[in-house]
């Protein structure tokens, strides 16, 4: 085999992968533990402004296939998180909203993800995957 090796260790694509899988898995259990999916809590965070966005804006926001969205959505539907409304700038396009009951579960999942972040910051393999991003 010829060429160079891979250098990981100076790849800043492959740092901020391993710093991103390494703190999504955890908050990804704790939020499970409390019935909630990673993408779901981003996807409230996004509606969390009080405004209604369009399918499209929040999959671009938050860089997520539309498929993968609409899923994601669907769940937050089913436990009354969110709601889908024909939006009022364009009749044929659907917009998100988030429900006085997910405004209510968001500051849950909030607390969540900063104990978890916190936690972080004093976390050996954290501080070693994260140095120089």
């Amino acid at each position: 085999m010829t060429g160079h090796p891979v250098e990981a260790a100076t790849s800043v694509v492959e740092r901020l992968t391993r710093a991103q899988r390494y703190a999504a898995q955890g908050l990804s259990r704790q939020l499970a533990e409390d019935g909630c999916t990673l993408d779901q809590w981003r996807v409230l965070r996004v509606l969390a402004d009080g405004e209604g966005h369009l399918m499209g804006e929040v999959a671009a926001e938050l860089l997520l296939a539309q498929p993968t969205l609409t899923r994601v959505v669907d769940g937050l539907v089913d436990r009354g998180l969110v709601y889908r409304r024909v939006s009022d700038a364009d009749g044929r396009k659907v917009a998100v909203h988030l429900s006085r009951q997910g405004r209510l579960r968001l500051v849950l999942l909030d607390a969540i993800v900063t104990a978890h972040e916190t936690a972080l910051h004093d976390d050996p393999r954290w501080r070693e995957l994260s140095a120089g991003l």
